[in-house]
């Protein structure tokens, strides 16, 4: 399979088990999920039912104690730590709820510091755009205490998508944020996604959301409740 024809994402049987101090716990129970190339999934379900759990293992962040996880063909089986994050390096983002930017570096920085890790041309001024991209071209010198909430988060989404991506993962993306900024990051979200070509798949709690996605992935107590597409109207 060659990442030309592979889909960026596949989940198949996919299983979590985790130690805990009461036995075994199962996080994850024989889900399969698909994401094809420019699409954008939901993954919504209650606190628990294994959301964050599917992204971390479909990253290659976290080894699925079964099935098989497929990211642009190959399998993550089949690869060691370093050789999952090259195949992450400039394909696959993560955005999170938690911002995590670095607070002794400018936005600018943040967004550059990835870019140049992957040694790309232009790492400040392909910064300096994305920025701009999501409105903050006066705020590339300030530091991460500088700016609210909402600011941090987009500079976060610029980072992510800078490297344009062929899969971002976000992970509850707006939950620390008021409804004003909530809206604000989704629709940047959402128009740069559809402008780069990216796949999402996206951890929400928030339905109006989710409804903005291709498909909504329904997960409860680890397993696959519901898979379906948006209805057009």
């Amino acid at each position: 399979m060659t990442d030309q024809i592979a889909d960026p994402l596949v989940l198949e049987q996919v299983s979590l088990t985790l130690p805990s101090a009461a036995g075994p716990v199962e996080i994850l129970r024989g889900l399969d999920v698909r994401v094809g190339a420019g699409e954008r999934v939901a993954l919504v379900g209650p606190s628990g039912s294994g959301k964050s759990s599917l992204i971390a293992v479909a990253a290659g962040l976290e080894r699925p104690t079964g099935g098989r996880v497929l990211l642009f063909g190959q399998d993550l089986a089949g690869l060691d730590e370093d050789r999952r994050a090259r195949l992450r390096r400039g394909r696959v983002s993560l955005v999170f709820q938690a911002f995590h930017l670095l607070p002794n570096m400018t936005a600018e920085e943040n967004v550059a510091a990835p870019l140049e890790i992957a040694r790309a041309p232009d790492a400040t001024a392909t910064a300096r755009v994305w920025l701009d991209r999501v409105g903050l071209a006066g705020r590339t010198r300030h530091y991460p205490h500088q700016l609210s909430g909402g600011e941090q988060q987009r500079v976060a989404l610029a980072r992510a998508l800078a490297s344009r991506p062929s899969l971002l993962f976000a992970d509850e993306p707006t939950g620390n944020l008021d409804a004003a900024n909530a809206a604000h990051v989704a629709e940047l979200m959402f128009d740069l996604v559809a402008e780069t070509g990216a796949a999402l798949v996206l951890v929400t709690h928030d339905e109006a959301l989710a409804a903005r996605a291709d498909r909504a992935v329904r997960l409860r107590d680890g397993r696959l409740a519901a898979d379906k597409a948006r209805v057009s109207a």
